[in-house]
């Protein structure tokens, strides 16, 4: 973790989208795996934790980031 928190933001992933690149901006901002934090949202739609327009409402208000290039991590 070098970036400090001052410098992080919450972005949508431009490079691990799978359908708008909410959850894998979500699991980068907090330094998780991408698939937990995929199989968590799902998991949470189907069974009423977390709605589906919360999603849409991130989708549409996190801004997209930047793509990263092949060797950047």
């Amino acid at each position: 973790m070098s970036e400090q928190r001052s410098d992080r933001r919450l972005t949508r992933s431009a490079d691990n989208v799978v359908i708008a690149g909410v959850c894998a901006g979500v699991a980068d901002y907090f330094g998780l795996k991408t698939g937990g934090v995929r199989l968590v949202t799902l998991l949470l739609i189907l069974f009423g934790g977390l709605s589906i327009w919360v999603y849409i409402i991130l989708w549409i208000v996190v801004p997209r980031g930047n793509r990263r290039l092949s060797g950047e991590k």
